[in-house]
């Protein structure tokens, strides 16, 4: 597989199908897991950090769960491409630094993938779309389990999982759960939900994961500790978090329906009218007015409107897709007129 082919395939997690979708935009399992006997991957040699790749590579061809999956050195990408799996969620910033020796397995349905050499020497991930935690889990589990037939885990009784970083120890696993809230935002509301969320060992972060902040009314939601713990309760807890937040969305849009419509109906089509015409336009702005587009497509405001047109231009709006789909490297300012050119092509499709 090509990285350009990625641009005319849809994410699994854009997909806008599954359960909850008008609110839950994708469901993430990650799993944190270390070879026995080989030092992390911040403390590891040259040499040992290639031994990693070479297993790697191995897994790729030898786990029926890898076999239709591609492996990208990221010494071999330049930035944009990098950017561009990031920007598809395939894999996290970190991985892109200091490239030599670190790699990405990725199938090519973009359900699963499998950093290589980040904070640890493999981190595993299955995205699903809308409210699946479940599924994604049963996904992710299963590939856990046939890589450890191939790969021996540093794995202690006492602690569980051996991980880098010691608040991923135990389980090794993040479950995390994409939302957009913009009436719990809209309401002045979002704050007391997020405190709440933290109070119960749960962290919040933006629609780039850790180290972002949250835009376009997207907030992702995720379990902080992962020992003490089965996979199986760690799923179920974070699931009946999301089902509360959910439950609190649902509510806030009636109410916004109830005591302001039409100050919501002429933001939605404000919003709609400023992406369908505009010829320049940023990044920020154009996150916060699709963000509104959507909320106006999930009320009825919007007829026609798919919500997976949304989804997709939420991704190919970014810098490094916009440039992987002119192949060249584009300034700041032809990035903001590519960006419009676009958006105006995909809505007024429809």
């Amino acid at each position: 597989m090509n990285l350009s082919d990625l641009l005319n395939h849809t994410s699994e997690w854009l997909k806008g199908s599954g359960a909850n979708s008008d609110i839950v935009i994708s469901s993430r399992v990650r799993l944190a897991r270390n070879i026995d006997k080989m030092p992390f991957p911040h403390w590891a040699g040259k040499k040992q950090a290639e031994t990693v790749i070479e297993k790697a590579r191995a897994l790729k061809e030898n786990v029926d769960l890898l076999k239709n999956t591609s492996f990208f050195a990221m010494s071999e990408l330049d930035s944009v491409d990098k950017q561009f799996l990031v920007e598809r969620h395939l894999m996290s910033h970190e991985l892109s630094q200091k490239p030599n020796s670190k790699a990405l397995i990725v199938e090519n349905n973009e359900v699963l993938s499998v950093m290589v050499n980040e904070e640890d020497h493999l981190r595993i991930q299955v995205m699903q779309s809308g409210f699946n935690l479940k599924g994604a889990w049963d996904i992710v589990n299963g590939l856990d389990d046939a890589i450890s037939r191939e790969v021996q885990y540093a794995f202690s009784r006492e602690w569980g999982y051996l991980t880098a970083c010691p608040t991923n120890a135990g389980t090794g696993m993040r479950g995390s759960v994409m939302l957009h809230l913009p009436a719990l935002v809209m309401l002045n509301q979002i704050n007391r939900v997020l405190a709440a969320i933290a109070k119960l060992s749960f962290t919040t972060r933006g629609f780039y994961g850790e180290g972002t902040q949250a835009a376009g009314n997207f907030f992702q939601i995720s379990n902080q500790v992962s020992m003490g713990q089965s996979e199986e309760d760690l799923v179920g807890n974070i699931d009946g978090l999301i089902r509360q937040i959910i439950e609190q969305e649902a509510q806030a849009r009636e109410a916004l329906l109830a005591r302001e419509k039409a100050m919501l109906e002429d933001r939605v089509h404000r919003s709609f009218g400023i992406l369908r015409n505009a010829h320049i336009i940023s990044s920020k702005e154009t996150i916060e007015l699709l963000s509104m587009l959507r909320l106006g497509c999930e009320l009825g405001m919007i007829e026609d409107l798919n919500r997976s047109v949304i989804n997709e231009l939420f991704i190919l709006i970014q810098p490094a897709h916009l440039q992987k789909l002119e192949n060249k490297k584009l300034s700041p300012e032809d990035r903001d007129v590519k960006r419009a050119e676009i958006i105006r092509g995909k809505l007024n499709a429809v």
